[in-house]
């Protein structure tokens, strides 16, 4: 999977891609290199892990209501 960022160096359009293990290496390292040196997308990534977490404990059920 390989999102284009443009110009933005970030790693934002990744992180949902790397929380769920679906980047290749080359990716996953540039995201986690990136992620050692910036605090703002740490903490996007913390988010969107949260989120990722909170999402595998819905049932079917809970999605119909």
């Amino acid at each position: 999977m390989s999102a284009d960022p443009g110009d933005d160096p970030h790693v934002r359009l990744l992180l949902g891609a790397y929380v769920l293990d679906a980047l290749d290496a080359e990716e996953t390292c540039r995201v986690a290199r990136h992620l050692q040196h910036c605090d703002a997308c740490a903490r996007d990534y913390v988010q969107v892990a949260d989120a990722s977490a909170l999402l595998a404990l819905l049932r079917a059920e809970d999605l119909r209501e």
